[in-house]
């Protein structure tokens, strides 16, 4: 059988894609619902001349960019890798978190100066259209947000939390419109308005910049914040055979996909395939690190400068040591 006829991605011992059933079910179901709400609140918001109700239909509008985003993520994780994306399309998911995340951003700056301008010039609104779209719109968005939450609570999912985040603020926004068509109604105090939609404002970018920072912290391959690299380095040198570890990297490829490298310097007279394998077991198994790549090495083989030589020299007295262990003080 002639081996070298297969392409290469063949022989991926850990699949480089995602099914996401609940998280494509809940993403159609928000989009069309979201999609059809989007037009009912930008005609009440023009028709009431609120600025609340209008950022509001603004956000929910960047919501729908948002969830074609995210479907387009799901569907593109579904994708094999091939000879050219060698692990498949799911780094695709943090791109569309990005996106998703600098959008939302962008809208509260948006509505943080409108509402300035609102402050400086005043205007009426019509506070029962307000009120009756503002309240459908609340209903609306708690049960997108409970669809999505459970669906995120299934399937670990950054591409998901950055949509779910667009939904707590919807939500968030749709109560401060309520609150602001109560409050004027009651006081005539036409300020309210554009006050709350500050707030709303600063809430939305607290998420953005929430959902921006854990994106841009994949995309620049960092360490996740749930693994400590001096611990697992500290687990593989314990492993038998294992004598110095280096040169050692690890970094999420979505939000729940990790690959690491590291490099080794091994005993000689333990068979490495051994040592591979007692490597991968404590990978797996303590830290759930399925996809690894080792490469073992020998410090007088391998050229490491300065940091090959003095392993060799802390090796050569250990050695000493051992050979000599009750030699005089002065001697030893």
């Amino acid at each position: 059988m002639n081996y070298r006829a297969k392409p290469a991605y063949d022989f991926h011992h850990l699949g480089h894609v995602k099914e996401q059933t609940s998280s494509k079910r809940a993403l159609w179901i928000t989009l069309i619902l979201t999609l059809f709400f989007t037009i009912v609140e930008i005609v009440g918001g023009l028709m009431s001349h609120s600025l609340a109700l209008l950022s509001d239909s603004a956000h929910m509008v960047s919501d729908v960019i948002a969830l074609g985003l995210s479907m387009t993520a799901i569907y593109l994780a579904t994708r094999p890798p091939n000879a050219k994306y060698t692990f498949g399309f799911l780094r695709f998911e943090i791109i569309a978190s990005f996106l998703n995340g600098l959008a939302l951003c962008v809208i509260s700056i948006g509505i943080f100066v409108e509402g300035i301008d609102r402050f400086i010039h005043p205007v009426d609104i019509e506070f029962g259209l307000m009120l009756v779209i503002a309240s459908i719109g609340f209903v609306v968005n708690l049960v997108l947000t409970i669809v999505l939450s459970r669906s995120h609570h299934e399937e670990e999912n950054l591409n998901v939390q950055s949509a779910l985040w667009h939904f707590i603020g919807d939500l968030l926004s749709s109560a401060g419109v309520i609150v602001s068509a109560i409050i004027i109604y009651f006081t005539d105090l036409m300020f309210f308005d554009p006050l709350i939609s500050i707030v709303i404002g600063g809430i939305i970018f607290v998420g953005g910049a929430r959902i921006l920072r854990e994106s841009v912290l994949i995309l620049m391959e960092s360490v996740p914040e749930k693994f400590n690299l001096d611990e697992i380095r500290a687990d593989l040198r314990k492993v038998e055979g294992v004598e110095d570890v280096h040169e050692m990297h690890l970094w999420a490829i979505s939000s729940d996909h990790y690959s690491l490298t590291a490099h080794m310097f091994v005993r000689e007279d333990i068979q490495p395939f051994c040592i591979i394998l007692a490597v991968n077991e404590v990978l797996q198994k303590k830290y759930g690190i399925a996809h690894s790549t080792i490469q073992m090495e020998h410090a007088s083989i391998h050229p490491h400068g300065e940091y090959g030589r003095q392993f060799l020299r802390q090796q050569e007295e250990k050695q000493n040591a051992l050979l000599r262990p009750n030699a005089p003080e002065g001697l030893a």
